[in-house]
């Protein structure tokens, strides 16, 4: 009896200590939470909590679950190989956050459940049921693939052996480079919407006036047509419009017909830049400027084309001239005209070429590099009687002359993404994920000043623009419209969940036009009494980040999948 009391039943085992797995994923949980509730500036919080967390559950299993030595070893061997095959099997659009977080965060919780769920089981069925559940949350993630995130973070999963929207373009007869047409008469060199955002990049337009009940008068379908992927907008002139698309390697610059959504040609660049956040493609806009189209892709092809027929009149490496490397999220500038010169912004360097032969004429100011780089488009402005272009930059803002590129003044507050706007007395507006700042900038003889006026949070729009109109600044908020007063920054109304998405100003109508991140187009009056949606129509499908663009009585919209041209009813 003695004997047995010291030694204790040999077939009996310890429970399990399982409330440490439980309190570890109960944290890795409020850290996704956070991520879901505050965005894209807490993604750190979540990756940290997903790996770490991981690493808590494996440390808790070896040392302090109570298991029987060979399932506590064997389990924690096992999600090493799991890990690793998945590393090596999984689709490449899965190879950086995706498998980072994923996994790391789904076998955590999965192997805490099977701690739990098998308990009581026999020690055979419990070993097997950890080894499928290992597998399983490690080897599943090798059966899809990512297209992408959402604004607000969330994935885009698919089957692995579906085939994507590029591919299914690429399917079709006419997925391949155009041969250049016969010669077409060169086109005007007045543009009806030249580039990024109008023609002075702030997303209003002028001069239409639109039918707001869609019920009575609905827009009217003149084509639709699928695009290569990419996150640019239009450039239209008359009965051509321009953009940018992805087509498997070559990186195409497009023109087609704002009648019937033809090709007219293609230009192709043997380019291809990818990353599994955004997915592939160019992020920059066409700019129309003297009978030629310039495009900047997102590897740092600078090009001059012919509008009227495509042909190549000269070309650039940005990278290579500068010496910088893609930016995370790749080139995303738009090409400004300034007079002789072409601007665009490689990564963190301002860059002006010669219109006439590409020559570089200038490179601005060395400016503070971060991790992630600038992606905002140079913006022409008048302050104080002086031309200047502004940048905004992750580590502030710059002001440079568009002659030679000499900083005028710089404010240092971290934006990066959205165009800075005016106010109508002239002082500027910067935005980032964190609010909006008004800052007045002005000349004395001692040179620049800049000094903050007030800063927002009522508005804090993270890639999406917002427009300026009487006295009042409107665009997202996150992924909900606002409307902020420019005398003081208080916001005025909050309303309408439209994701991530894109808007223009119809500045003699009082209304915005909303392109919400699901595709769908509404109509929003621009008044600061409050927010009333007028009208909704489903537009694109898919993800759409793309800017809208109203010319007449034509509403263009496209994403990374296709692009539709609508007959608007003009208002009486």
């Amino acid at each position: 009896m003695r004997e047995f009391e010291m030694t204790g039943d040999p077939t009996r085992e310890q429970p399990l200590r399982l409330w440490p797995g439980l309190v570890i994923v109960a944290l890795q949980g409020l850290a996704w939470l956070v991520v879901l509730l505050v965005g894209f500036t807490a993604l750190p919080y979540g990756i940290l909590g997903g790996v770490l967390g991981l690493l808590l559950v494996m440390v808790w299993w070896a040392f302090f679950s109570r298991a029987p030595r060979p399932e506590r070893w064997g389990a924690v061997l096992l999600m090493i190989v799991g890990l690793g095959a998945t590393a090596l099997l999984n689709h490449e659009s899965m190879r950086l956050r995706f498998f980072v977080i994923y996994p790391a965060s789904i076998l955590s919780l999965a192997f805490v459940v099977w701690a739990v769920a098998s308990r009581r089981l026999a020690a055979g069925h419990r070993r097997a049921a950890m080894v499928g559940t290992i597998l399983l949350a490690c080897l599943g993630w090798t059966l899809v693939r990512s297209d992408g995130i959402t604004g607000s973070q969330a994935d885009e999963f698919h089957w692995r052996w579906t085939k994507t929207p590029e591919q299914r373009l690429l399917a079709q007869s006419d997925g391949g480079p155009l041969a250049l047409p016969p010669a077409v008469s060169s086109v005007e060199a007045v543009t009806d919407w030249p580039g990024f955002r109008g023609p002075d990049r702030d997303g209003v337009i002028r001069g239409v006036r639109i039918a707001t009940d869609w019920s009575t008068s609905p827009p009217e379908e003149l084509w639709r047509r699928r695009v290569g992927p990419a996150w640019s907008s239009f450039a239209i002139h008359g009965d051509l419009l321009y953009t940018q698309e992805q087509r498997g390697e070559d990186e195409t610059v497009g023109c087609y017909s704002m009648a019937t959504g033809e090709p007219v040609w293609r230009h192709a660049d043997a380019a291809r830049f990818y990353e599994p956040n955004a997915g592939a493609g160019p992020r920059g806009t066409p700019t129309l400027s003297n009978g030629r189209v310039y495009t900047f892709g997102a590897t740092g092809i600078l090009n001059a084309l012919d509008a009227a027929n495509g042909t190549l009149i000269w070309s650039r490496d940005v990278a290579s001239d500068t010496g910088k490397t893609f930016p995370f999220w790749g080139f995303s500038s738009s090409p400004l005209v300034i007079d002789d010169v072409v601007i665009v912004a490689a990564s963190t360097a301002l860059v002006a070429y010669d219109v006439v032969t590409g020559q570089p004429r200038w490179h601005g100011p060395p400016i503070e590099e971060g991790a992630w780089g600038t992606y905002s488009s140079p913006h022409l402005s008048v302050i104080d009687g002086v031309t200047q272009v502004l940048l905004q930059t992750e580590s502030g803002t710059v002001s440079v002359a568009p002659s030679d590129g000499t900083l005028l003044w710089e404010y240092s507050w971290p934006v990066g993404i959205v165009q800075p706007a005016r106010t109508v007395d002239g002082d500027v507006l910067l935005s980032s994920a964190g609010g909006v700042r008004r800052i007045a900038v002005t000349r004395g003889s001692d040179g620049w000043t800049t000094e903050k006026r007030w800063g927002s949070n009522g508005l804090k729009p993270e890639f999406n623009h917002f427009v300026v109109h009487d006295g009042h600044a409107f665009g997202f908020d996150g992924s909900i419209l606002s409307c902020i007063d420019l005398e003081d920054g208080e916001r005025k109304w909050k309303g309408g969940r439209y994701g991530h998405g894109q808007l223009v100003l119809l500045a003699d109508q009082d209304l915005l036009l909303v392109v919400s991140e699901q595709g769908e187009v509404a109509l929003v009056p621009a008044t600061p009494e409050g927010f009333t949606e007028l009208a909704r129509l489903p537009a694109v499908e898919g993800k759409t980040w793309n800017h809208p663009v109203v010319v007449d009585d034509v509403l263009l919209v496209r994403n990374g999948r296709e692009m539709v041209a609508y007959r608007l009813s003009v208002a009486q």
